[in-house]
């Protein structure tokens, strides 16, 4: 049974972090702050969720950029008892999934704590002033096979959120895998 996100926090600030990058580089959340908005991503590599869209993910984000905002992905994931999602597998996944935004390892797990992310795919769609405004869905997913029937929802709250500066008012959570917990 997936995970479901809860309703959007409207307005909750987005949290500083500094994480290194899939290629070895380190980003604040400054260094990537859009000039009319922020995609903000909880992802992993062995998720069949975030497999499902991960091609929906890399063209959302590349058509985003049009928009002035910029993406990044972060993975949390235990990677002792989930190898798949290791950094070196991450490297691999950003480069065979051709990511066009930093993959970024949150190996402490601190900021998907204090993201609250709860699952993967979880997104959190910020507007120029980092302010959050959508904490919703990819797309419909049927038996992990993604409806594409226009636009996806992140492609519309987003756009929507660089115009207006505002997500919409109705959003469908994300779904997924539970974030994997590192257990003391």
């Amino acid at each position: 049974m997936p995970i479901q996100t809860p309703i959007c926090d409207f307005g909750k600030k987005a949290i500083p972090f500094e994480l290194k990058s899939t290629d070895d580089k380190i980003f604040k959340l400054e260094d990537i702050a859009g000039k009319n908005g922020t995609l903000i991503m909880f992802i992993c590599n062995h998720c069949p969720y975030v497999k499902a869209v991960t091609k929906d993910i890399v063209e959302d984000c590349k058509n985003l950029e049009k928009f002035g905002i910029n993406s990044i992905a972060i993975c949390s994931n235990d990677s002792v008892n989930y190898p798949e999602d290791s950094f070196e597998n991450m490297v691999k996944f950003a480069k065979e999934n051709y990511f066009g935004f930093p993959y970024l390892t949150d190996e402490t797990q601190e900021v998907a704590k204090a993201y609250d992310a709860v699952c993967t795919p979880d997104f959190f769609g910020y507007n120029k002033n980092l302010e959050l405004q959508y904490r919703g869905r990819m797309r419909e997913l049927k038996k992990l096979i993604p409806i594409r029937d226009g636009e996806s929802d992140l492609f519309q709250a987003m756009k929507q959120i660089a115009e207006t500066g505002k997500g919409p008012k109705e959003q469908i959570p994300s779904a997924g895998c539970g974030i994997k917990w590192k257990h003391d």
